[in-house]
């Protein structure tokens, strides 16, 4: 593809002209949890300033944990953007982790991957604490936050540190996600903050990398988003064949009003991701 064509395909901000309003209906829904409901805020998982997240506890012990990472191509956005989809989840028995990570450009993909592996890690050490059960750990993410969740399930947890066990996460949930990085990394709107060479493309892409065990990764799209963010879904299915689980088209949504159906108890997608921590 021409670089017009990748900016087209990927820019998903220009594709949809309301975005302003999505999302200051996402930060408003997202204040309103907060102060609705028990959100214990800004754990340290990490060392540095940026590596924290929020916690919706269950309301009752040895509930399953949503790990939720947050997309805006890995240079933008918050948790507490985000914060807006964990009663739904909470109503239905979850426990809900929304993580940050550092920002490009200050920080390169490598660096995210790492301190998501870090929050991941986190969450299964602390889960008793928190009234979680650590053998009933999902991570879920949108657009770069699905790159990333993708990525979680590919990783080798007793490599990474030898307490951890192999299967550290039960499934995964990608909803636009991008799992092949080198196209992206071409795409001249993101070019500057993230700086990808080909070879530190291939590094940072899911499809590079086999999962050492089946975990069901499950992948959605909305039928309003571009051929792209549907292909690159098709790529990790394929190069995943052992952990390929659901794929949904979600009707009429585009890549940001599908995180709100995420959250919402009467979208398919809220049910699948329930019927996939086995709360449905």
């Amino acid at each position: 593809m021409t670089p017009a064509e990748l900016d087209r395909q990927y820019n998903a901000r220009a594709a949809v002209p309301e975005h302003p309003e999505i999302l200051a209906r996402w930060a408003a829904r997202s204040a309103q949890a907060r102060q609705a409901r028990h959100c214990e805020t800004d754990y340290y998982y990490g060392a540095s300033p940026a590596e924290t997240l929020d916690f919706f506890p269950a309301r009752k012990p040895g509930a399953p944990l949503l790990v939720f990472i947050h997309g805006g191509w890995w240079r933008s956005l918050d948790k507490q953007d985000f914060s807006f989809i964990a009663p739904a989840f909470v109503d239905a028995g979850a426990a809900v982790a929304l993580i940050n990570y550092s920002l490009a450009p200050k920080a390169r993909l490598e660096d995210i991957v790492r301190q998501s592996l870090r929050a991941c890690a986190w969450c299964w050490r602390n889960a008793g604490s928190l009234g979680a059960h650590p053998e009933r750990l999902h991570v879920a993410g949108h657009s770069a936050g699905g790159h990333l969740a993708a990525m979680m399930l590919a990783a080798d947890w007793p490599a990474w540190a030898p307490d951890l066990p192999p299967q550290l996460l039960r499934s995964g949930l990608a909803v636009s996600g991008v799992f092949d990085l080198e196209p992206v990394a071409r795409t001249p709107f993101l070019q500057r903050d993230l700086r990808l060479g080909k070879a530190a493309a291939r590094r940072v892409s899911p499809v590079r990398y086999r999962p050492p065990r089946s975990v069901p990764l499950d992948t959605a799209v909305g039928t309003q988003e571009s051929a792209e963010f549907h292909r690159q879904a098709g790529l990790i299915r394929a190069a995943w064949p052992h952990c390929a689980g659901s794929h949904l088209a979600l009707e009429g949504h585009n890549h940001f009003t599908i995180v709100e159906a995420l959250g919402d108890p009467a979208s398919p997608l809220h049910r699948h991701a329930l019927r996939m921590m086995r709360l449905a």
